[in-house]
């Protein structure tokens, strides 16, 4: 049950938290804690599911199993994701490398959880390395493809997740008993439990994480005020980590009894869930208002600034590189120098002084109405297409090839 309850949900914070205008800091450790937690909280309890059915436990097989488990994971995520990589290189079609991506998540686990490794930290191993060493910084089809692909079955996951516990609900109060008031209580406790370890644990870890940052010479994202650690605290809302393991329990154990207080879990899982969704997920717009916990605006435009400089400067070098093998024509040169610089301004307009910054305002306002008159254009083409295909002995293969270069093009252009 503690490892059950453990795992916050970082959908629900972030969810939150992005309507916030939190600092950033907090939202990549929300996102990050979410990752980690489900880890090590689900091969935790892997280990105590193991423990219940087989009726037997030790902690020197414990340890080990949560040794081995780790690492086999991790070299099987790297080993994966290396080859993912260069299959996705390879398929080049964003239709084919989002069929990948919704492959080896599968594959990943089904292969650790043979090997006697963690699934799910295998998969998180796989997918931190796909991050960190994409295939090709060009392929925009591919990336917008794939995360609008995996924002659906994000939410189609967490609703069906939410939906079986739901079900299994009708089950647990079916067989209570006329003991709701005393689950209820059960409940009120683990959520009492929940939320104040968390606070227990963040405060001295807070402090730790300050006086360490104090001995390093670069920034991390750590909570810099006790605001920010009270924020962080009241945003640890459970979700379908808890939901996903709750439903996972098996109904008996090795030798045919049934599981030991599966109904109540369930139960007390679902308080905990409730609670925290409900109550932290509706009080923390309040709370984060009465600490005034705001994102600092200028230094994220400050960053934003510098990586406009960096964008620009590369296009520049680019450009610089191409003119010493290819005589472009002056007034095509200045025009491309221009567009060069455009990039960084079109980030952070203030890279530029006023004089400039006008001069590219006026420019920015033609070239959206010129953005304007093709989306009309592009929209008159693709409504004729699509005329097209009722017509009498239209090939709808044929219509459907020329409606996607059509999408294909606009998408580029906008």
């Amino acid at each position: 049950l503690g490892a059950l309850v453990a795992p916050p949900d970082p959908v629900a914070a972030t969810a939150v938290a992005g309507s916030l205008g939190l600092p950033r800091r907090l939202v990549s450790i929300l996102e990050g804690e979410g990752l980690f937690n489900d880890v090590t909280a689900i091969v935790l309890y892997h280990v105590a599911i193991a423990a219940a059915v087989s009726g037997t436990f030790s902690w020197p097989s414990a340890v080990g199993q949560l040794v081995l488990s780790g690492v086999v994971a991790v070299a099987i995520g790297i080993a994966l994701g290396w080859l993912t990589n260069k299959l996705m290189g390879l398929l080049g079609e964003a239709t084919l490398q989002t069929g990948l991506t919704l492959l080896v998540p599968f594959v990943s686990y089904v292969l650790a959880e043979e090997l006697m490794g963690s699934g799910v930290l295998a998969v998180l191993t796989t997918a931190l390395y796909l991050a960190e060493n994409a295939a090709d910084a060009d392929d925009v089809l591919g990336r917008i493809t794939g995360q609008t692909f995996w924002q659906i079955v994000d939410t189609l996951v967490t609703g069906v997740a939410f939906g079986l516990i739901g079900l299994e609900l009708h089950n647990v109060f079916g067989t209570a008993g006329g003991r709701e008031m005393q689950m209820i209580g059960w409940g009120a406790a683990v959520v009492a439990v929940v939320v104040g370890v968390r606070l227990l644990w963040l405060l001295p870890a807070t402090w730790l994480a300050k006086r360490l940052h104090k001995l390093r010479d670069y920034d991390e994202d750590i909570p810099t005020t006790w605001r920010e650690t009270v924020v962080m605290w009241w945003s640890g809302m459970r979700g379908v980590a808890s939901v996903a393991l709750a439903l996972a329990i098996p109904l008996k154990t090795e030798n045919g009894d049934p599981f030991p207080a599966r109904d109540e879990i369930i139960f007390i899982a679902f308080c905990v869930i409730v609670a925290t969704l409900v109550v932290q997920g509706l009080t923390l717009p309040w709370l984060v208002k009465k600490l005034g916990v705001r994102a600092d605006t200028d230094a994220e435009r400050a960053v934003e600034r510098d990586l406009a400089i960096r964008a620009a400067k590369a296009a520049k070098r680019r450009l610089k590189e191409i003119e010493e093998v290819e005589e472009l024509p002056e007034d095509l040169s200045e025009r491309l120098l221009r567009g060069a610089f455009d990039i960084g301004a079109r980030i952070s307009p203030d890279i530029v002084d006023d004089e400039r910054r006008e001069r590219y305002s006026k420019r920015a306002d033609r070239l959206k109405a010129v953005q304007r008159i093709q989306r009309d254009m592009m929209s008159a083409a693709r409504h004729e297409i699509l005329a097209a295909r009722s017509e009498p002995g239209a090939d709808p293969e044929i219509v459907d090839r020329v409606l996607h270069h059509l999408d294909v093009r606009s998408l580029r252009s906008s």
